[in-house]
């Protein structure tokens, strides 16, 4: 969830959601109930498993830049893709979150926006849906069109 000149970040630890200000999420605060540092959760340098269930909290509600890659295990473009999300979730690591969603077990947040072939990646941008890349795409391609947004 997003307010005005604020994030709301659940805890890794507790589960507790902590209201920060957009311009003090650099800054490692911590859970006000727990003390586990927060910055962790924004800065995420491996693809990320998401659900139907939590799609909202991990791509909707994060403070920044989150690419999601809707993908099936059967799907060779998909596995072909596979490799270049894990480099470029370590390369752009603070600026840039990886998420995976299999859209065989997740068919709603599939369904929801519209995927009709995979590997179907899309880029959001503080929660809002910015870009749509559709196929295997080259590294090198996937990074120029990720540099409009980084």
């Amino acid at each position: 969830m997003m307010n005005q000149g604020n994030v709301i970040v659940t805890c890794p630890g507790c589960g507790a959601k902590n209201r920060i200000p957009e311009n003090r999420v650099s800054e490692g605060p911590v859970c006000g109930r727990c003390k586990t540092p927060l910055a962790a959760s924004t800065r995420i340098s491996y693809p990320v498993n998401i659900s139907d269930n939590n799609f909202s909290d991990e791509v909707l509600s994060f403070p920044g830049l989150v690419l999601v890659d809707f993908w099936a295990p059967w799907c060779g473009p998909c596995r072909m893709v596979s490799p270049v999300l894990e480099d470029l979730a370590k390369e752009y690591s603070g600026r840039l979150k990886v998420a995976k969603l299999n859209v065989d077990e997740n068919p709603k947040t599939a369904s929801r926006y519209q995927v009709q072939g995979i590997p179907t990646m899309l880029v959001f941008n503080k929660g809002v849906q910015v870009e749509r890349l559709v196929g295997a795409i080259p590294k090198e391609d996937l990074k120029q069109q990720l540099m409009r947004f980084l």
